[in-house]
């Protein structure tokens, strides 16, 4: 698929993925499907390890989805690839970072709580209106109750109130706030974390940390983390891993 929305850089293990429509980057159907097509080609890119997600400029990561998307027969469409966009991000087998400077909202701020992880410079905000427009932000409802509890859930989806970058890292919504001028920086030093470990214990301990985040009961969460966890011992890395700390040596990672 030829982009026309977005833009995908891949550089030494680290792929970037920007939603270029400015001045505040909306997200319509069309990139939402380019965003699927590349996040399924990532998913089979064993070069890549991490995916860090922008939008272009500094005014907005993205300020939501199209309005006239969320018209008539349009709508279910839209929702359905919408839908498979954060599947796609659970399911991509890498870490994925947000990026976030300017505001994030709507279906921008969706996207963003959807990837694994999120950074954002001190002027960014955040926050779900749909609720002003008389609808619902359909992947909030889903990710906000597991990230803020209920009461603060509930309030965010059904007041729509936009809250700072500070406010959002408060509550768990992002994991750090930096000032705009050191937002790459961040960005790239955080990248390089997961690019030290080994690919395939990152690929196989995230898969099992969202099987069990998705197990509402704990004893079952408990015995599915046991079981799947035996997996990621078995590994030719994990075993040189081990080996390497008792060595008192650096590991050497083959991704096997």
């Amino acid at each position: 698929m030829e982009l026309q929305n977005i833009t995908l850089e891949k550089k030494e293990g680290i792929a970037r993925l920007t939603i270029n429509r400015p001045p505040v980057n909306i997200i319509n159907y069309e990139t939402i499907q380019e965003i699927n097509a590349v996040l399924e080609e990532l998913a089979k890119d064993e070069e890549t390890k991490v995916l860090l997600v922008y939008g272009s400029g500094n005014r907005a990561f993205s300020a939501g989805v199209e309005i006239r998307d969320h018209l008539g027969e349009m709508a279910a469409r839209m929702l359905k690839v919408f839908g498979r966009m954060f599947q796609l991000l659970r399911n991509l087998g890498k870490p994925s970072i947000a990026v976030v400077n300017g505001v994030a909202l709507g279906g921008g701020c969706e996207l963003a709580v959807g990837c694994d992880m999120a950074i954002a410079s001190e002027k960014a905000q955040f926050g779900v209106p749909e609720i002003t427009l008389g609808g619902l932000a359909s992947a909030a409802v889903a990710y906000f109750p597991r990230i803020l509890g209920e009461k603060k859930a509930f309030e965010l989806i059904m007041l729509g109130e936009i809250i700072s970058a500070r406010e959002a890292e408060r509550i768990g919504l992002v994991n750090k706030v930096v000032a705009e001028e050191e937002l790459e920086k961040t960005a790239e030093e955080l990248a390089a974390k997961f690019l030290e470990k080994s690919g395939i214990g990152v690929k196989l301990c995230r898969d099992v940390f969202y099987q069990c985040a998705d197990t509402a009961q704990l004893t079952e969460a408990l015995e599915k983390g046991a079981e799947l966890g035996i997996k990621t011992w078995e590994t030719e890395d994990s075993q040189e891993g081990l080996k390497s700390f008792l060595e008192k040596r650096a590991p050497v990672w083959k991704n096997k």
